[in-house]
C-alpha cells in the first residue's frame, strides 16, 4: 500500500521570470537546493540532497535533477525530462519509480524561493527518514474535526504565535506554557490523541521542520513565515492530517535557538509533547480545565469559539449528506488489492465508525484507476472505498456523481440484487 498526500500550491517559481525557459529555472532551483542541503547537512548528519521529480499533474510531464535507471527521463541541458505513466499518482511524496527513490513535488511550485526550498527539502526528508529510523505514520486524528478539538488547537497556535513575537525569554516561556495547557487539555478530553497526534508530528512535523531549517529563514523572516502559515491554516476545511505542518516547526524553531540539534535526540518512540515540555522547562498546572478557562480570552477565545460553532453547523450538514449517499442509499464498494492513493490532507471528513470521507482522492489498484472529486468513504481499516451508486456501469469506463472509474481488463461492476449495492469483481469469480 502506498499513501501520499498533496497540498494545492499556487504560482510559478518567482525566479522563472529571470530565465528564458522553465527548464533553466528548474536547473537553477536544483542548484540552489543542493547548496541549501549541503549548508544544513549537519541537521541530521546525512547528505539530504537526492533525486527530485517536479511533475505537472495535468500533462504528467516531469523535470528532474537525476536520471532514472531505465532511460525514461531524457537529458535536457543540466536536467532531465520525461512523462509519468498514468498509473502513477501525482502528489507531494516520496516515490519509488524506475529503480530510483524520488522526492516528487507537484507543479506549479510556491511563489517564493524560500517556500520552494522548504517544500523540496520536506519531501527529501521523507526519502531519508527510513535511514533515520522513522516510519511514515499517517494516523487519523478525528478529534481535530470536532468543535472542541479544533478550538483547542487554534488556541494553541495563537499562544505559539505570541511566543514567536515575544521580546523576552520569560514571555516566550509563558506563552509556550499556555500553548501546552491547551494541548494537554485536548489530550484530557481525547485521551487517544496524545498518541495519534504524536505519530503524525514525528512524520510530517519533523519533515516540515527539516524543510523550514533548510530554507534558511531566521529572525523576522521566520516569524513572518509562521504567521502567514497559521493565518492560512485556520481556514483549512479540516485539521486532522495537516496540523503537524504548523505545530512541530514552531516548537522546533524556538527550541533550536538554545539547542541547535534537538532533533537528533528524537527517536521513533519519543513523545514530542513530553519532550518539548521538558526541554523548554515548562511547568503545566494540574487543574487543566481551570487553567484552560482562565487563558482563553488572552488568545481570542471568544471569536474562535464563535467561528467554530458556525463551522460545526455547516459540517453537520455535510456529514449528513455523505452518510445518506455513502451509507444509507445504494452505493458502490471497491475492495483494495494493491492500492496506491493520494488525497488532500487539508480536507478530510470523519464519519464516525464508518471511516473518513475524502472529498478529493485518486486511487490506482489492480482493478484500475478511481478519481473522486465529490466524496469517497475510506474504511477504518483502509481496505475498501465507497462511492455513490454508478449512473453508468457499462463497459470499462464507469462513472457516478462526483467520480469516475476506469476498469482494467478482467474486472466488472455488478449489483447485489438483495441490498441494491454495487461492487467491483474479477470477471468469472464474483469476488
Amino acid at each position: 500500500m502506498i499513501v501520499a498526500a498533496f497540498f494545492p500550491l499556487s504560482a510559478l517559481p518567482s525566479k522563472a521570470q529571470n530565465f528564458s525557459t522553465p527548464e533553466e529555472a528548474y536547473a537553477s532551483l536544483f542548484n540552489d537546493l543542493r547548496s541549501a542541503e549541503q549548508q544544513h547537512s549537519d541537521l541530521w548528519g546525512k547528505n539530504m540532497y537526492g533525486p527530485v521529480l517536479l511533475v505537472n499533474p495535468q500533462t504528467r510531464e516531469v523535470y528532474s535533477n537525476f536520471p532514472d535507471r531505465f532511460g525514461a527521463l531524457k537529458p535536457d541541458g543540466s536536467i532531465f525530462r520525461g512523462h509519468l505513466p498514468e498509473n502513477i499518482n501525482t502528489a507531494n511524496t516520496a516515490l519509488q519509480w524506475n529503480g530510483v527513490v524520488w522526492a516528487m513535488v507537484m507543479l506549479p511550485l510556491p511563489r517564493y524561493e524560500g517556500d520552494q526550498i522548504d517544500l523540496l527539502a520536506h519531501e527529501l526528508f521523507h526519502v531519508l527518514q527510513p535511514y533515520l529510523g522513522f516510519r511514515g505514520y499517517s494516523p487519523d486524528n478525528s478529534q481535530l474535526d470536532d468543535k472542541n478539538g479544533r478550538i483547542l488547537l487554534r488556541l494553541e497556535l495563537e499562544a505559539l504565535r505570541k511566543a514567536l513575537e515575544s521580546t523576552s525569554i520569560s514571555d516566550m516561556k509563558q506563552h509556550l506554557t499556555d500553548a501546552m495547557v491547551f494541548r494537554e487539555y485536548r489530550y484530557f478530553l481525547y485521551p487517544d490523541a496524545k498518541v495519534t497526534e504524536n505519530l503524525l508530528e514525528l512524520n510530517e512535523g519533523l519533515a516540515e521542520y527539516t524543510g523550514f531549517m533548510v530554507s534558511g529563514r531566521s529572525g523576522n523572516e521566520a516569524i513572518y513565515h509562521f504567521e502567514v502559515s497559521i493565518n492560512a491554516f485556520v481556514h483549512f476545511p479540516t485539521f486532522v492530517r495537516s496540523f503537524a505542518y504548523e505545530t512541530t516547526p514552531i516548537y522546533g524553531y524556538l527550541l533550536q535557538q538554545t539547542d541547535k540539534y534537538w532533533n537528533k535526540e528524537i527517536t521513533p518512540t519519543t513523545n514530542l509533547t513530553d519532550f518539548f515540555i521538558r526541554e523548554f522547562g515548562l511547568t503545566i498546572p494540574s487543574n487543566l480545565s481551570a487553567a484552560e478557562r482562565s487563558l482563553e480570552n488572552q488568545y481570542d477565545g471568544k471569536n474562535i469559539r464563535a467561528e467554530e460553532t458556525s463551522r460545526q453547523n455547516i459540517r453537520d450538514q455535510q456529514i449528513e449528506k455523505y452518510r445518506n449517499v455513502l451509507v444509507n442509499l445504494p452505493h458502490l464498494v471497491i475492495r483494495f488489492e494493491r492500492m496506491h492513493l493520494v488525497f488532500d490532507p487539508a480536507d478530510v471528513i470523519p464519519l464516525d465508525d464508518k471511516g473518513n470521507v475524502y472529498p478529493t482522492i485518486r486511487i490506482t489498484d489492480n482493478w484500475g484507476i478511481l478519481d473522486v472529486h465529490d466524496g469517497g468513504l475510506l474504511s477504518p481499516r483502509w481496505d475498501q472505498i465507497t462511492v455513490s451508486a454508478p449512473t453508468n456501469a457499462d463497459g470499462s469506463d464507469i462513472s457516478g456523481n462526483g467520480w469516475t472509474l476506469k476498469l482494467n481488463q478482467g474486472y466488472a461492476v455488478i449489483q447485489d440484487s438483495t441490498t441494491g449495492n454495487y461492487k467491483v469483481v474479477k470477471q468469472g469469480t464474483g469476488i
